[in-house]
């Protein structure tokens, strides 16, 4: 292997293609996060929830919802108990959304995992412990309310904020934010001469 390798890059050329394939690889790389906005998704904007369009009946009905005007969706989605929590919680999510959603995995119905289940629920506490009764806000500050109630929030209020988002079909005249994605100027060129 030695051999063959010291065939085809002398010693002393090494330099040269390493440095190309680095160049190629990190430039990649680069535009991969330029062309998917991921930037933005460090920040709390809703908007960035469309960036992929599997959401749009999700941010349609948030946006109309109750918690519309009060609320982001990393408020309620992502876990608020301290800055590397929800920033570790965020990329991890994130990576997964983006893995389905590259290699076209997402269902027609979007189900929440039990990672997210377990965010929102305590989001949830967060938020409304001031509205919950004497008695389930000790088992709420004991932080075993779904284990001792055996119940979500959202059992009982099905449709806050979502509404009934049944499907990617559910809300098809829904009016959300048009993300831009940045088309390079010689493909945008290539495929309007087809």
């Amino acid at each position: 292997m030695k051999n063959i390798l010291k065939k085809l890059i002398p010693p002393d050329n090494w330099k040269i293609p390493v440095i190309i394939l680095l160049g190629i690889f990190f430039g990649l790389g680069f535009y991969v996060v330029y062309i998917s906005n991921a930037v933005s998704y460090l920040s709390d904007n809703p908007k960035t929830c469309v960036n992929c369009h599997v959401m749009n009946p999700q941010y349609a009905t948030w946006e109309r919802s109750s918690h519309g005007k009060v609320a982001t969706c990393n408020d309620c989605h992502v876990p608020q108990d301290n800055i590397i929590h929800k920033y570790w919680f965020k990329a991890n999510d994130g990576l997964r959304h983006a893995t389905y959603f590259t290699m076209r995995w997402e269902p027609q119905v979007i189900q929440i995992k039990e990672a997210g289940k377990k965010a929102v629920q305590e989001n949830c506490i967060r938020c409304h412990s001031n509205l919950v009764h004497p008695i389930s806000l000790r088992a709420i500050n004991n932080n075993n309310v779904h284990d001792q109630t055996g119940k979500y929030c959202w059992e009982c209020h099905r449709e806050t904020p979502h509404g009934r988002v049944n499907s990617l079909s559910s809300t098809p005249y829904a009016r959300v934010p048009q993300t831009q994605v940045e088309i390079p100027k010689w493909l945008d060129n290539f495929i309007q001469s087809k």
